[in-house]
């Protein structure tokens, strides 16, 4: 796996090339700014990075801000970056994953864990591939459905706070106790889906999640939250500074936007999807698994609301024949 490490302390450039050395057969190329990072990634011929290590704290550019200049390149779009740096207040942390971290190690780091870390990254990276292979297949061959696993969470691309579900996973767990203070995770889930997964192929799938997602991100424009889509049609959502979400009120906003946008699948055909809000999940002082059971509770409460309406719209339907 080729690595780009960008730190400007030369002493963690030299133990991130030891430590790269020790765990794998991985090429690391390093960097002592944002500003050589961009002119190595533009030198032509350069091979593609699977994985970026990013300082946070550098003169002249500052980590946060060279991830969004990389995520501005089409080729790194998705691929993993570690967020490696000494700074743990939540406002770094914050905009680290706003702006496309996949994780955050704060310094000083323990081996075994940066090892772990990485080999989440390779994982990534084999999965990320097979996937693309999958959408660019059904892209040529527009009749092909179910190209893609109904479960399999999918990335979002170009939509305001909307973060992959491993990210998310990765930004809970990096919270305190403290900086959960207030924070709430909720979802929608989109009604109906199997039907919808069904009738399209991954692209035009794909696609239309994209469209959901940018109807609920802004939908909470005006909100601190990120959000993540984690299958099945359901986005998790985290809200921060205390709001509490009326996720009965929200979730008629998304429809009602829902309905005034004009989405078709490849054949022309009118799609028409529909969300249902799942129950609001308190954060407050949750750590360790019961925060990720947390983030798992407000999917499963979306899903449900949805086949539960599901459910009652066919019962309705079923008494009105018999009627």
């Amino acid at each position: 796996m080729r690595i780009l490490a960008v730190d400007d302390d030369p002493i963690i450039l030299e133990l991130l090339t030891q430590f790269v050395a020790a765990i794998g057969e991985h090429e690391l190329t390093t960097a002592e700014s944002g500003a050589e990072a961009l002119d190595i990634l533009k030198t032509p011929g350069c091979a593609p990075f699977e994985c970026f290590m990013l300082d946070i704290q550098m003169p002249q550019m500052d980590g946060v801000e060279l991830l969004t200049r990389i995520r501005d390149i089409a080729r790194y779009a998705d691929t993993p970056v570690l967020m490696v740096t000494a700074m743990s207040d939540k406002r770094y942390i914050d905009a680290a994953f706003k702006a496309g971290a996949t994780d955050y190690v704060t310094k000083p780091f323990e081996v075994n864990e940066l090892r772990v870390r990485v080999g989440m990254v390779e994982k990534m990276t084999q999965t990320r591939q097979l996937r693309t292979k999958k959408i660019f297949a059904a892209k040529s061959a527009a009749a092909v459905p179910q190209t893609l696993e109904l479960h399999e969470p999918l990335s979002v691309y170009d939509v305001d706070n909307v973060i992959d579900f491993i990210a998310m996973e990765n930004y809970v767990a990096q919270l305190s106790r403290n900086a959960l203070f207030g924070s709430t995770a909720f979802g929608f889930s989109v009604r109906d889906i199997e039907a919808f997964h069904q009738a399209l192929n991954a692209f035009e799938f794909s696609g239309l999640i994209s469209d959901v997602a940018e109807v609920i991100s802004d939908t909470l424009a005006g909100h601190q939250f990120l959000m993540s889509y984690g299958g099945d049609g359901t986005f998790v959502c985290v809200t921060e500074s205390g709001w509490r979400p009326d996720t009965e009120r929200l979730m008629d906003d998304v429809n009602l936007a829902l309905s005034r946008m004009e989405l078709f699948n490849n054949k022309g055909e009118p799609l028409e999807p529909r969300v249902s809000a799942g129950s609001a999940v308190r954060m407050i002082w949750k750590s360790g698994n019961a925060v990720m059971n947390a983030l798992g509770e407000a999917h499963s409460s979306a899903k449900a609301a949805a086949e539960k309406y599901e459910r009652n719209r066919h019962d309705f339907w079923l008494t009105e024949q018999r009627a």
